[in-house]
């Protein structure tokens, strides 16, 4: 039987505390309390409690482990994922897919490995004074990051879903290169979006989070963070309500934590709604702002022969063509990838309604999809989205599609449709209502370049959520500081990618693990100091 370290070191004495269990209000103290599990909580458990501190972190998920990931859509979406995997946009214009269980999106995601593009860290300094962010500085902390989650490249021949975006991109001289993944043993299943059954993906749940638990960080599951308690510029406590079933209904148990310092790390969108619960201050109406998605189009193909795009490594191609074109602060650049194909995804993001929806769900054996990932924050027109709270405290993204994105859209289907083409593609299909499908790149070409592209029509989703947060060397400019540091609120700290000041036109995961494992030493320090 396959080893499940989780519950192995549940069984050796790992202090973890189900709230929804609990059946009566608890009160913990801690020397630092961790609000989050995923990769920016994580690394900062892992960090800090290697020098003693005591620690207490924070889920609002459930945990899970490989003995509970049977790689079925039915049982992922609503026990790993915020809302079902239906988590939207305020005008439902765009659906996001976000992690909700130990680990956060580290767990369910495609283990695609990129370092902070060179430009991304340029931009922060030159435009948000975070002087000290340099290619050179962060080089050693993504090493240290790439050590502990084994990233490194993939030895395996890309899936036939891959390949084709690789065909395509060298018979048009487009430049398709390999991408790197945090794996181990890894059985090349497919279904890394639904939590690794073999523990291959070195993901939070199998390397941070243990490590933490083993010196005797405290865990609690199923607690949603309700608002930190201030009085006179300091945190004295959290208030916790304990969440029952799957986590979307509220039990009648709270959980409290006092601790000396606080660490936020709900991701974008739960992290500036926690710190607007709280009352946090912001006096120059930065929180929630500028808060970013790659918002990403979708392109499908029909191949001649069978793609089964559901079987093997998710993402293991990409491109980067379409940044490295664009001046980042000029019009908006994309970078291309492949995503996996699984059937209530796929469903779900392809158009159409009744015979012409069951036609492209019958033929998905033979389906290939490209997505296109926008690098939006550069440019006076890509000021992002804004995280706002609804009546009952629960948070919303407000992010509108204007016409600058639009632009970027209409070439990034052209380019995805072209490349499909070139590596065979008997049907294209970018995904707008209003299309049915082109036979010929010619045909393609002269559709979408008259197209009026628009929300609800033009197919956007996203699965990277950044900034709210942000970083800036002035608080003027942003939440907190450059080590993450709340400019106002002498013991908080933010440590996710809701202190991107930017997207950064890459995967997040390595660029959150390099920065939280930067931020989370000195924070170190200053606590062992203090």
């Amino acid at each position: 039987m396959l080893q499940d370290p989780i519950r192995d070191g549940l069984n050796k004495g790992w202090m973890h505390i189900d709230a929804s269990q609990l059946g009566k209000d608890a009160t913990l103290e801690a020397d630092v309390c961790i609000i989050g599990t995923g990769a920016g909580g994580a690394i900062t458990a892992d960090v800090l409690s290697d020098t003693g501190l005591k620690v207490v972190m924070i889920e609002e998920g459930m945990l899970r482990s490989s003995s509970d990931f049977r790689m079925l859509e039915s049982e992922a979406y609503p026990t790993l994922y915020q809302e079902s995997a239906s988590r939207k946009t305020a005008d439902k214009a765009i659906n996001i897919l976000q992690g909700r269980t130990v680990g956060g999106s580290t767990t369910v995601n495609w283990t695609t490995s990129f370092r902070t593009p060179p430009a991304t860290l340029k931009y922060w300094r030159e435009r948000f004074g975070l002087t000290d962010l340099t290619d050179e500085h962060m080089q050693g902390w993504f090493e240290r990051a790439e050590k502990l989650t084994n990233i490194s490249d993939w030895q395996m021949p890309p899936n036939e879903n891959n390949a084709i975006l690789e065909r395509g991109g060298q018979k048009l001289g487009i430049k398709v290169e390999r991408i790197k993944r945090n794996v181990k043993g890894c059985a090349n299943l497919g279904y890394c979006g639904m939590g690794c059954p073999l523990n291959a993906k070195q993901s939070m749940l199998v390397t941070a989070i243990p490590a933490a638990l083993n010196r005797g960080a405290i865990l609690v599951t199923r607690a949603r963070a309700e608002r930190l308690v201030m009085t006179k510029g300091r945190v004295d406590s959290l208030e916790c309500v304990s969440m029952l079933g799957t986590g979307y209904d509220v039990g009648s148990s709270k959980v409290i934590v006092k601790a000396k310092h606080f660490v936020v790390a709900g991701g974008a969108i739960n992290s500036p709604a926690l710190l607007m619960r709280s009352n946090a201050p912001d006096p120059h109406s930065r929180l929630g702002k500028r808060t970013f998605l790659h918002p990403s189009l979708v392109s499908g193909a029909q191949m001649p022969s069978k793609v089964a795009a559901w079987e093997g490594a998710p993402q293991t191609t990409y491109s980067d063509h379409f940044l490295n074109t664009q001046a980042i602060d000029g019009p908006m650049g994309f970078k291309l990838e492949v995503p996996p194909v699984h059937p209530v995804l796929y469903a779900i993001s392809v158009n159409g309604m009744s015979e012409h929806h069951r036609n492209r769900v019958t033929s998905l054996p033979n389906s290939q999809v490209t997505i296109a990932l926008c690098r939006d924050g550069f440019h006076p027109e890509s000021e992002g989205g804004e995280v706002k709270l609804l009546s009952n405290g629960f948070p919303q993204l407000d992010y509108k599609l204007n016409k600058f994105f639009f632009d970027a859209a209409r070439r990034a289907m052209l380019a995805m449709a072209e490349i499909q083409f070139a590596a065979g593609a008997t049907e294209v299909f970018p995904v707008d209502e209003r299309i049915n499908g082109f036979r010929s790149w010619v045909e393609t070409k002269a559709a979408l370049e008259t197209l009026d592209l628009r929300p609800y029509s033009t197919r956007v989703v996203s699965a990277h959520v950044m900034g709210g947060c942000g970083m800036s060397s002035s608080a003027k400019d942003g939440v907190v500081d450059h080590y993450g540091r709340h400019h106002q609120i002498e013991n908080v700290s933010v440590i996710d990618g809701s202190t991107f000041p930017t997207s950064i036109g890459a995967n997040p995961q390595l660029s959150v693990y390099g920065l939280a494992w930067r931020n989370a030493s000195r924070l170190a320090g200053d606590l062992r100091r203090a």
